[in-house]
């Protein structure tokens, strides 16, 4: 009796082990996220772990499950022997899990989401994963792995190493009791005894979405998403596909048309796209924002076509380039670029320009295998490029690539000789990602994410300036459309209201050059990424039927709406309303304006549908 009192003691306390460490982990990123946390009050704080500690217990009763079976066996094998097993059990677990905490840690800042398997598709590239993070941060976090790690193996002998040295063989009658004890583990796992397993639904509890992502245990999270994959179901159907479709057409059908008359003075422009890294309208003085951050843009934004009112319509690069080169919307979680399967299917605006008769090319001074870019550019018909194999590595950051001055003058370089015209060309800038490495002063300082994040774009915009000054003494700019364009928004700097507000997704665009119309100045009209290529293809009075998900930013209708996902959610909008979705707690985040119930509707058809036709393409 006295050694199954032992064995029992060796269950609950391991099992509560774990229980301290997930309470620990939400402590840490509390503690990570500290200028988050202070916006909460302390009844929300405790609620966090009040409600977060379901899933604590549900992830430690998957742990617990195979020191409690190989507990039985302690019953006629040596314990001693067991109990090492155990140990190093635990012990490979704590490296991994820790490791994961780091990991969900850095990236929430870029992401707003707690870890997925949104991570799995950069294993393929580690060196371009940990980019986004500096050399401090890198080396802060592997000594905290290190630190956290050893720390809890401490903590383990010391609780574990007392009862340890009183196990000993016991009576076969023990068995079908740790049996039963290990079997009643699913209990926990499920979270009681509801129809319902206990999920990332039952941990929400505000309206703040911060709030909410502290709840989650973020390894509970890994492994829910990573083991409830859709398996060619729809995981965001709604409706019936045929409704779907229905209200999607009523929404967009009546917008295909443009009414704006002589937005180009030719018929056959050349067409420059720059693809600026991360800049969102939050930083652009022109779009009523930060008035001192790009002051280069807003002086051009008075000598070409603004678009005011633009979107991105997801939140990283490798779903922006399909919205804008596609016309195709990103999906809460799976990103279509990375699947060559799926896109080699697409409709490309470069296809369609060389069947134009246009020459085109991709500019870019890092690896074009991010992301599986270079897949996604070569299916699109591409073939002349130049990455980040073209430029010395003095003349690259420590992450990401070359200088976006470095990597602009070589654009200006090949532009400067003679072209054969008309020409389509693609330049993705890279400088103002994380970690916001850049060369001369840091105009905004560097003492915050935020004024680094001011700082790498005020960089930027002088190279964007000097190019667009270049390009004016060029004899090709007469015949030439400039397109500057985000290739997403941003988080930074920190905005009111929900992360996953349109203030985050809204985006400049700017068309320039002598194919440009002076008179037009401006365009007011709700659109986004995916309504580029159909309309610039309408212009060159050229076959965009492909672009079945696009619709003409030159209609200047009051029902034109942009649409734009994140992770596990989406936001559709129009000038007069705007629905939040979070399809995690099936709730909408922010309702405003009119008209709320028809963005419902539009938004989860738009997701329904575009997932349908992914899960459709081969």
């Amino acid at each position: 009796m006295k050694y199954f009192k032992n064995r029992l003691l060796f269950n609950v306390y391991y099992f509560l082990f774990w229980i301290v460490y997930f309470i620990f982990a939400r402590i840490f990123f509390l503690a990570y996220y500290f200028d988050k946390t202070q916006e909460l009050d302390t009844n929300t704080i405790l609620k966090t772990f009040l409600y977060g500690i379901q899933l604590d217990i549900s992830f430690s009763a998957y742990l617990s499950f195979i020191p409690f079976l190989l507990i039985i066996f302690s019953t006629f094998i040596n314990p001693k022997i067991i109990i090492k097993f155990i140990k190093y059990y635990t012990i490979t677990v704590l490296i991994f899990i820790n490791l994961m905490l780091m990991i969900d840690a850095g990236l929430y800042q870029a992401w707003g989401v707690r870890l997925d398997t949104s991570l799995l598709p950069y294993l393929n590239t580690p060196q371009l994963m940990i980019s986004s993070a500096s050399t401090l941060q890198l080396v802060l976090g592997v000594l905290a792995w290190c630190i956290i790690t050893y720390v809890f193996i401490k903590i383990y002998n010391k609780i574990h190493q007392k009862n340890n040295e009183k196990l000993n063989f016991g009576s076969w009658l023990e068995i079908p009791v740790f049996l039963l004890i290990t079997a009643a583990l699913i209990i926990p796992v499920r979270g009681g005894f509801q129809t319902i397993p206990v999920n990332q639904s039952n941990v929400y509890f505000s309206d703040n979405m911060y709030a909410n992502h502290a709840s989650v245990n973020f390894i509970w999270n890994f492994f829910n998403t990573l083991t409830h994959e859709t398996n060619g179901k729809n995981p965001y159907k709604y409706f019936d596909d045929e409704t779907a479709i229905k209200i999607i057409n009523k929404a967009k059908n009546k917008l295909l048309l443009a009414d704006t008359d002589s937005i180009l003075n030719t018929s056959r422009p050349n067409v420059i796209l720059i693809l600026w890294e991360s800049l969102t309208a939050k930083v652009v003085g022109s779009l009523e924002g930060e008035p001192t951050v790009t002051p280069n843009l807003n002086k051009l934004s008075k000598e070409g076509l603004l678009f005011t009112n633009f979107y991105a319509n997801g939140d990283r690069t490798d779903k922006g380039i399909p919205a804008i080169l596609s016309g195709y919307y990103p999906m809460p979680v799976k990103r279509i670029m990375r699947m060559p399967n799926k896109t080699r299917s697409l409709p490309m605006l470069p296809h369609k320009m060389i069947d134009l008769g246009y020459k085109t090319s991709f500019y870019y001074g890092g690896d074009l295998n991010f992301g599986n870019m270079n897949t996604y550019l070569r299916n699109a018909g591409i073939t002349d490029f130049i990455d980040g194999s073209e430029f010395d590595k003095k003349d690259w950051n420590s992450k990401w690539g070359a200088y976006d001055d470095v990597f602009m003058k070589r654009f200006a370089k090949d532009l400067s000789t003679k072209q054969k015209e008309p020409f389509f060309k693609i330049a993705l800038t890279l400088t103002s990602h994380e970690p916001y490495e850049i060369k001369g002063k840091y105009v905004f300082g560097n003492d915050t994410e935020d004024n680094k994040f001011r700082s790498a774009h005020h960089y930027t915009d002088q190279v964007i300036g000097d190019f667009i000054a270049f390009a004016k003494q060029q004899d090709w700019y007469k015949n030439t459309l400039i397109v500057i364009m985000a290739d997403h928004g941003h988080a930074s700097p920190k905005h009111e209201g929900p992360y996953s507000s349109p203030k985050k997704f809204k985006i400049p665009m700017l068309w320039l050059g002598g194919a440009v119309n002076k008179n037009i100045k401006e365009i007011n009209t709700i659109a986004s990424q995916v309504d580029f290529p159909f309309t610039l293809l309408d212009l060159l009075k050229a076959d965009n039927k492909d672009f079945i998900f696009s619709k003409n930013i030159f209609n200047s209708s009051d029902d034109q709406f942009a649409h734009y996902t994140f992770n596990k959610g989406f936001g559709t909008l129009t000038k007069n309303g705007l629905f939040l979705y979070d399809y995690t707690s099936k709730k909408p985040i922010l309702e405003t304006g009119t008209n709320t119930k028809k963005l419902d509707s539009l938004g989860k058809a738009i997701t329904q549908n575009t997932y349908t036709d992914f899960l459709n393409r081969k």
